[in-house]
């Protein structure tokens, strides 16, 4: 049975798993500590076959908790050797995502014209590589219109549309898997490849979600609850991934029902 005391972000932390869970072996890339937190969970439930790394350049055989040092090594995975990884395409990251647009497309760059920007971001990174040769999903801590576009400012990662526009090699293994929000779980298999509410957490329903997104969500059918994380689940995000509870800083601890 589930503990009644479950919050926002183990919710989260249980989404985010679930996007790893049938990837098998490969090489989970999960950036920021909520995406981190879901792969390690992954990694001792669902997939135990997920690669997982320290975010620098070590490999690591345990699943040590956020930001401990890791006490079994398995490998070194330099900068440089990250880039044949992208390339070659075992690999599923998890970014973060300034805007995200009806197609699914994602913006790390600027705010604004793109000759004059409002404010100047990270730059596309690696994004563009990252969408056109990884599985590759979004973490957003704050779901709202600022984030969800009805078109993306720059074009940093590549949605399904845009990489069928330009080519085969662009879109032979783009793969935008899942969207995952503080508020809901999306994907961008809705109609012409637009961004689909795939399930809502617990406590917030469609329309919440829809008045917080600057685009018509596309929905088929009744869309379910976010499923609660297990007892098991809550026992390794508690006690042994996140003891010193860090994943309250990024998704403010919100009850839910069990």
């Amino acid at each position: 049975m589930t503990d009644n005391n479950v919050t926002r972000a183990e919710v989260c932390a249980a989404a985010i798993a679930d996007a790893f869970k049938d990837d098998g072996e490969i090489f989970g890339s999960p950036m920021g500590m909520l995406p981190t937190l879901g792969a390690r969970l992954a990694k001792l439930t669902s997939n135990p076959d997920l690669v997982i790394s320290d975010g620098e350049s070590l490999l690591l055989a345990g699943t040590p908790p956020l930001f401990a040092k890791a006490d079994v090594i398995e490998g070194w995975v330099p900068f440089r050797r990250v880039f044949e990884l992208i390339t070659y395409g075992k690999r599923h990251v998890m970014m973060g995502a300034t805007q995200v647009d009806r197609h699914g497309n994602q913006n790390i760059s600027a705010i604004g014209d793109f000759d004059r920007p409002k404010r100047q971001l990270l730059g596309v990174r690696g994004a563009p590589s990252n969408t056109v040769n990884n599985r590759t999903s979004y973490w957003v801590p704050k779901h709202s219109t600022r984030v969800f576009v009805e078109a993306v400012d720059t074009v940093s990662g590549v949605g399904p549309r845009n990489a069928r526009q330009a080519g085969a090699a662009a879109a032979k293994y783009n793969d935008i898997h899942r969207i995952v929000t503080n508020l809901a779980v999306l994907d961008v298999s809705g109609p012409d490849d637009t961004v689909r509410l795939v399930s809502v957490h617990p406590g917030v329903s469609v329309t919440e979600v829809q008045a917080v997104t600057g685009f018509e969500l596309a929905v088929t059918g009744e869309v379910p609850e976010t499923r609660l994380p297990t007892d098991e689940e809550l026992t390794l995000i508690r006690n042994v991934i996140d003891p010193k509870t860090l994943r309250d800083r990024e998704v403010p601890p919100v009850q839910v029902s069990a």
